[in-house]
Parts: structure tokens; sequence; C-alpha cells
């Protein structure tokens, strides 16, 4: 069963999906970046070009004919290239979020966005879903 982690608390979502993305990646594992609109995705393809600022993050967009070998997919439809790891950036729960091993949600500090983070975790646990939850605001 899928499991889903929540990151709570982000003050940028793009670069904590940058952040989140480049140590999956050390880790092994596959990453579809999963944008809502051609903008937040032209956005992360930027990011990601430059981060983390010391090293190369190698992506691609999900229809690109490199996309299978890449460690990190940016998508926006339901193309999937592996079932590894998705970072969802939607404010909903994706339709397709169990074809994946493992889910993280990004909830940023708006009050908005907060509840939108909670309608979601509510969803996945009154499914029974396997959750974690991260406090991006408490410092270790």
């Amino acid at each position: 069963m899928t499991k889903v982690d929540f990151y709570t608390g982000s003050e940028d979502k793009l670069r904590t999906a940058c952040q989140l993305s480049h140590k999956a990646m050390q880790n092994g594992l596959r990453v579809l970046l999963h944008a809502p609109d051609e903008s937040v995705a032209h956005k992360l393809d930027q990011l990601l070009w430059h981060f983390p600022a010391t090293a190369f993050m190698p992506h691609c967009h999900s229809h690109e004919a490199d996309a299978a070998n890449m460690p990190v997919v940016i998508g926006r439809d339901e193309i999937f290239p592996h079932s590894e790891l998705l970072i969802s950036l939607h404010n909903e729960c994706l339709p397709f979020f169990s074809r994946f091993e493992r889910v993280i949600e990004i909830v940023g500090q708006d009050d908005e966005d907060a509840k939108q983070g909670r309608d979601r975790y509510k969803f996945y646990k009154d499914r029974g879903y396997e959750l974690r939850h991260f406090d991006l605001k408490k410092k270790d």
C-alpha cells in the first residue's frame, strides 16, 4: 500500500520539492514531481537547473523521450515513467496517487493551504493509508 508523507509549514513549496527530490535522488529513488499547471512546471524546471547550487540534478518532463531514464521527472498529466515516488504540488489528492509506492504532500504556511492540507490528510487517513508528518517549521 502507498505510504504518504506530509511536509507542512513550507515557506516555499517549490524549493521544498527540489530539496526532497535531491534527497530522494541521493537515496536512489526516482521522483515524479507533479505540477498543477504549466507555470509551476516551468518554475520547477528552472529551479532544478540550479538546485542544489553545488551539484546537478538530472531531470526532464514526463513526455520527453529520456523520462524513463531520469531520476527526476516533472509531470502534468498521467504519464508515469516509474512508480517510486510522487511529489504532489496540487491542492487536492491526485486520483492516481495509489499507483506509487510513496507520495509526498507539501503544505505551505498560509491558512488556505493549511486547510487544503488537512483535507488531504483526512482523505488519506480515512482510507487507511500509512501517514507520516514532518513539520518544516520545527528546527531539529
